[in-house]
């Protein structure tokens, strides 16, 4: 089955590459586009999308608004934020929304078409130097660090083990392997996880793991 994705531009001659690139996957397909964050929303209430593409900036209701209220819906698409440059302190925002990570609008067509995939299947669009960045700039960081700590510490061992794995933005089926454990088991544990933390996702559990401090520097 096709991955069914929704892009969100203000600018319709980005939504037209988005879609030029996209089509031409044979196992992507743009169920449409919205230009501002309210369009959006509707959009994702009646195309049912697997992955949204959604740009931050844009007048009226913008992304970040837009991700708050897509992630309240019931069964929602992953959000994939589209920014100009990776340090934006929008993408950090955003990402502790709920989106499912981000790319950056000058992102490679292949990789665009690859990442679009890795949402689709649960996994975070973000690498780990970009995470780190995006968590050392933070305005909070102190609170974020301390509430970071305090949640880690209500996890058992193995559970703070995989949840640093998440932070490197590993698959299940990687931290099943790394940890010796079978993907049903770190499917379980990621879940249990999730309620544990009040986290969204898997990015904003990965988040918290960098905030907490329990990533290794090499991941």
């Amino acid at each position: 089955m096709a991955v069914k994705v929704l892009v969100v531009d203000d600018e319709p001659m980005v939504c037209a590459h988005l879609r030029t690139i996209l089509g031409s996957a044979e196992d992507l397909e743009v169920v449409g586009e919205a230009h501002d964050g309210a369009a959006a929303v509707e959009a994702v209430l009646r195309n049912r999308p697997h992955v949204v593409l959604m740009d931050l900036r844009m007048p009226g209701v913008d992304g970040l608004t837009a991700i708050e209220r897509i992630g309240r819906l019931h069964d929602p698409p992953a959000v994939v934020a589209l920014t100009t440059f990776d340090a934006d302190q929008y993408v950090l925002r955003a990402l502790r929304a709920g989106a499912a990570g981000f790319l950056v609008k000058s992102t490679p067509p292949e990789d665009l078409i690859r990442l679009v995939q890795v949402a689709a299947d649960g996994n975070m669009v973000l690498s780990p130097v970009a995470a780190r960045r995006l968590v050392a700039a933070s305005a909070d960081q102190q609170a974020a660090r301390q509430r970071a700590r305090e949640l880690v510490g209500s996890l058992t061992e193995r559970e703070a083990e995989v949840l640093a794995c998440l932070g490197e933005g590993l698959s299940n089926a990687q931290i099943a392997a790394r940890l010796y454990l079978s993907e049903a088991t770190v499917k379980s544990y990621v879940s249990r996880m999730l309620d544990k933390l009040g986290c969204a996702n898997r990015t904003q559990a990965g988040l918290l793991a960098h905030d907490a401090g329990i990533v290794s520097p090499a991941g």
